[in-house]
């Protein structure tokens, strides 16, 4: 399969798989962002769920992909310390704010630091049809935010926390998306980087939920989110396995716009799953998240 992908690069058919495949990966995170966020403290499911991948990633890394070749290894080392951060800021986003005003600034932020990334470390470049799209997306972005601090009856008190937290996770989304595209890129086998990904970056937020979970005078019950978590890697593995892939197949900058088309997926979870008050004109802003990155594609 590795043999086939790589064949795929750079032709019209690895552009239209890609394309696919970020589209996938939009309503796969907006699945994973509300599992996140769902009726466990965030710090704990995220805690349950890299745990679960790292444990199923680990016979693939071990036994059945190539190795990675030694220049892979710092790759890696940077690799761990983006995607911690970006976590730690995602779950203080997660513990201040409602998920569907959450989830929008942080997946629609990152897209613009994305394309000027890719701009920056592979040489693309955006036409001014694509430029337009990004526009679109911001309007949606920020229009969204201030409607939030102006109408939301929630969390008032934590919300502007919220939102800043969330425009740092969205800079780090395009840090690790960027940095993850090379790093794929930078390997024979994509798969290699994927399996070793998992299993090396699965290992640090369990701890942060172990101590978060003996300090808690009233423990969550443990097979609930260990049940969670399992459901939460696999989702994992195909969300963000498929945008890395997107990545290596075609253009860094359109993938991941394209894929925050999931403000979309989130806002139908957060109103069907979690039972958040959405609102016409808030999925009318969501939406207009989404238009932009359609019309990214459509100019390229």
């Amino acid at each position: 399969m590795s043999d086939w992908l790589i064949s795929l690069e750079g032709t019209e058919a690895g552009h239209t798989l890609a394309l696919w495949l970020a589209v996938l990966a939009a309503f796969l995170h907006a699945a994973f962002g509300a599992l996140q966020k769902g009726r466990h403290d965030p710090w704990l499911s995220r805690g349950a769920i890299d745990g679960s991948y790292a444990l199923m990633a680990a016979p693939f890394a071990l036994f059945v992909v190539p190795w990675p070749e030694p220049h892979m290894w710092p790759i890696f080392a940077g690799a761990f310390v983006i995607h911690a951060v970006y976590k730690v800021l995602q779950a203080l986003a997660y513990t201040r704010g409602a998920y569907t005003v959450v989830y929008p600034v942080v997946r629609g932020t990152g897209p613009l630091f994305a394309v000027i990334g890719a701009a920056l470390v592979f040489g693309e470049h955006f036409a001014l049809t694509q430029w337009l799209g990004v526009g679109v997306l911001l309007c949606g972005i920020f229009g969204l935010a201030v409607y939030n601090l102006i109408f939301l009856e929630v969390d008032r008190d934590t919300l502007p926390a919220a939102l800043g937290f969330g425009v740092a996770t969205g800079l780090f989304v395009a840090l690790y998306t960027t940095y993850d595209a090379y790093g794929i890129r930078a390997t024979a086998d994509p798969f290699t980087f994927l399996a070793w990904f998992f299993f090396i970056d699965g290992w640090l937020m369990p701890g942060i939920a172990a101590v978060r979970w003996r300090s808690m005078i009233v423990k969550p019950e443990f097979p609930p989110l260990m049940v969670r978590g399992v459901v939460g890697a696999i989702v994992a593995f195909f969300s963000f396995g498929s945008i890395m892939l997107a990545t290596r197949l075609d253009k860094v900058g359109e993938a991941a716009v394209l894929r925050e088309t999931s403000t979309v997926f989130a806002a139908i979870i957060g109103w069907l799953v979690l039972h958040e008050t959405v609102g016409p004109r808030r999925i009318a802003l969501m939406a207009l998240i989404a238009a932009g990155a359609v019309i990214v594609e459509l100019g390229g």
